[in-house]
């Protein structure tokens, strides 16, 4: 359940351009929460909200080229280091693979902040929906959502106690 804040300046893509670009973001994002992005029903709940700023502002001054701010939420479990790591370097690129010709590829303007939700907050359909309760719904098994849920939160969890362990 990816849902992805999308701030893209008004002007910076063509209009197709930017239609297939919010398409690959929504299959780059069911990816590397490590759904498939041909399930319809993971599909439907991987949301885009599109955000046009008139201008973004460097040091104070209006940037002449644009610049792209995209923030990720997802429930918690969901990244473990590895898919942080990529989903944002897969965004990154996605933006600038997606920019005219001619347009400077420079990473820098790209900033991607890959959040989780704390388990038992995320809210969806008036209630408090938790990991299980969306991969359930993915793949229709409530065992193997379960059993998903488990496995990476236990990982997160793993993770986050090792950067206190050092």
């Amino acid at each position: 359940m990816p849902m992805l804040d999308a701030f893209i300046p008004k002007g910076a893509f063509e209009p197709e351009s930017e239609k297939k670009l919010i398409s690959k973001l929504t299959n780059l994002l069911l990816e590397w929460e490590g759904a498939d992005p041909k399930n319809e029903v993971a599909r439907s709940i991987a949301w885009v909200f599109l955000h046009r700023p008139e201008a973004v502002y460097v040091a104070g001054i209006r940037a002449d080229e644009p610049r792209y701010k995209l923030v990720v939420s997802v429930p918690e479990g969901q990244l473990d280091n590895k898919r942080r790591e990529g989903i944002v370097a897969a965004l990154t690129e996605a933006i600038l693979d997606a920019e005219p010709k001619g347009r400077l590829r420079d990473p820098g303007r790209v900033w991607v902040f890959a959040t989780q939700i704390p388990e038992g907050t995320w809210g969806g359909s008036g209630r408090v929906v938790k990991l299980a309760d969306i991969a359930e719904l993915v793949t229709g098994d409530r065992k193997l959502g379960e059993e998903h849920a488990r496995k990476r939160l236990a990982i997160v969890k793993a993770e986050r106690e090792a950067v206190f362990a050092e």
